[in-house]
């Protein structure tokens, strides 16, 4: 069931030998003086500089699609239209592993949710939790019939691809719903998702992933523009003969396209973005809508971003080690071919060039000569930051595009020129071991809406 990858050595190698051609871009401009050294930062500022206004600024049409805006999700929406019927069956599916803070408020609020017509069904799979999370799944099971719950051990392994392939045979829906247990969605979200995909021709269909915590510090208010980014970007890219890629929580899969790609990748720490080549490589195409989104908390602190980000980078530079055959060959349009290749450069290359371009200044008492490329990528995405967040959006506002707002993005951004190039070079230098870091969530920030909720700490295990 589950794809495996190639092996952590081929990775090392794979890794080391583009640690090392990064560095020596990194480092041959200073062999020349000034200011020729700064040709070939120009150069290639001009290049990704063009290339991604060029993705970024025309008008947004997804390719067959019913449309990405909120006014057309809605026009689109059941009940009004009557033209999907009848409507498939949907697996709701979440992977929750010592999530008692979040677990019961999110599966009651997944049984109440308005399906309209949806055969739907909902499962949690408990990954072998050490606290209260499998008290108050057993609690809910108990009261109600429709909750699905299955166990894990501990050390099942697999992380969150064990557990979802372990309850992937169990499945009998159409299409599955995959969230993290911190998730909340609005009343509509399941009728406009699967209206989105099934009038799209999609095979997976990933939502914008909005903040529910972006006032509660700095950290979080930039990270809750970092998703407006992220969902501006991939829908820009879409809309340009690129590609769109998943996110984990709230993506929404064909299963029969997910179970012809092999299942989840349990070889991988980041099972959405694995699982977004396969489906690219398999011809199943991956759409994006950005309204409803799907609400979900920002880490706190910045360890736990540190830790959230490695393993982030991790698993989106494995992916480009692992596929990259495929990628470059003619089983791709050369638009996808393109975008994935500026895609890699910005995201991957960039950081670790512009690391080795700094030491190699440090070392020859020299200035840095990659500044002109750095430069334009975070003024590109401070421009999407401002525009993304000066959208329409359902859900949680996102962040006023101020002067402020936006400057705070960009320099949180400058995180990543940290975090890839240690990566890299620990990707290079270290075996690997599949250690899958869950991110803690803490809750709800604002009072749970109307319903009838219960609040987990009063759910009591039932007797045996």
């Amino acid at each position: 069931m589950a794809a495996m990858a190639p092996s952590s050595e081929r990775r090392r190698l794979k890794a080391a030998a583009f640690a090392l051609a990064c560095g020596c871009v990194g480092v041959a401009p200073h062999w020349f003086s000034s200011p020729r050294n700064l040709i070939p930062g120009a150069a290639l500022a001009l290049l990704l500089g063009g290339f991604s206004l060029r993705t970024v600024l025309p008008p947004r049409r997804v390719p067959g699609a019913a449309g990405s805006s909120s006014e057309t999700a809605k026009d689109s929406a059941a009940p009004e239209s009557a033209t999907l019927e009848p409507l498939p069956s949907l697996d709701l599916v979440v992977a929750a592993r010592d999530e008692q803070e979040v677990i019961g408020r999110l599966v009651q609020r997944l049984l109440t949710l308005p399906a309209r017509g949806l055969i739907r069904r909902v499962w949690v799979v408990d990954d072998g939790s050490e606290d209260r999370t499998g008290a108050i799944l057993r609690a809910l099971e108990a009261r109600c019939p429709e909750l699905n719950v299955l166990q894990r051990g501990r050390g099942d392994g697999g992380g969150k691809s064990g557990a979802l392939n372990a309850v992937l045979p169990l499945l009998s829906g159409d299409w599955l719903l995959v969230l993290d247990a911190d998730a909340q969605l609005q009343d509509d979200a399941l009728e406009r998702l699967m209206s989105h995909a099934l009038t799209g021709g999609w095979s997976a269909v990933q939502t914008r992933k909005a903040v529910v915590n972006a006032d509660e510090n700095l950290l979080t208010r930039a990270q809750a523009m970092e998703m407006v980014f992220d969902a501006e970007i991939q829908e820009a890219r879409l809309a340009s003969g690129g590609i769109a890629e998943l996110r984990g929580n709230g993506e929404l899969l064909r299963r029969e396209a997910l179970l012809r790609s092999g299942g989840f990748n349990e070889a991988t720490v980041t099972d959405d973005l694995d699982l977004s080549f396969r489906l690219l490589l398999a011809g199943e195409p991956v759409g994006l809508i950005w309204d409803p989104p799907v609400q979900e908390e920002a880490v706190r602190t910045l360890p736990a971003l540190w830790r959230q980000r490695q393993r982030w980078a991790e698993g989106g530079l494995q992916r480009f080690f692992d596929y990259w055959p495929g990628l470059v060959s003619g089983r791709l349009t050369w638009r996808r071919r393109a975008d994935l290749t500026g895609f890699f450069l910005m995201q991957y290359a960039l950081p670790v060039v512009s690391a080795t371009d700094l030491g190699a200044s440090v070392a020859t008492g020299s200035w840095p000569v990659s500044w002109p490329v750095s430069l334009v990528a975070l003024t590109l995405s401070g421009c999407v930051i401002a525009k993304g967040c000066s959208r329409p959006a359902e859900g949680p506002a996102p962040p006023r595009p101020t002067a402020a707002n936006v400057l705070l993005a960009v320099l949180y951004f400058a995180h990543w020129f940290v975090v890839i190039p240690w990566v890299t070079v620990r990707m290079a230098l270290l075996p690997k071991r599949l250690v899958w870091a869950k991110t803690s969530h803490q809750g709800p920030v604002d009072p749970a809406p109307p319903g009838e909720f219960l609040d987990p700490a009063d759910l009591q295990t039932p007797a045996p």
